[in-house]
């Protein structure tokens, strides 16, 4: 059975770029398999999520975005935002 290491690099200017496929040993770590990233297919970051698709090992890294990243890839909301005034309770005078 085969195992492949699917992963894409982002470049210095943020273009993915997709390394020529390498072949790679696997070799024992204690209890666990693993397998040396060539330089080219390093991945940033220090977490990835490893998940199996038949014979292939797909590494993703985690993405940890910021909210204004993530309020910026929201569509915009077509409905109107309802008045939250409206269901207020009028406001009381208060004697200090």
């Amino acid at each position: 059975m085969a195992h492949v290491l699917a992963c894409t690099r982002e470049t210095n200017i943020g273009v993915s770029v997709n390394p020529a496929p390498r072949h790679v040993w696997l070799f024992p770590n204690n209890r666990n398999q693993a397998v040396r990233i060539p330089v080219e297919s390093e991945l940033r970051g220090t977490e990835a999520i490893i998940s199996r698709e038949g014979d292939r090992l797909i590494i993703q890294t985690v993405r940890k975005g910021n909210l204004l990243e993530l309020l910026a890839s929201w569509e915009p909301l077509e409905e109107a935002f309802p008045d939250v005034d409206e269901t207020l309770q009028p406001p009381h005078d208060v004697n200090l």
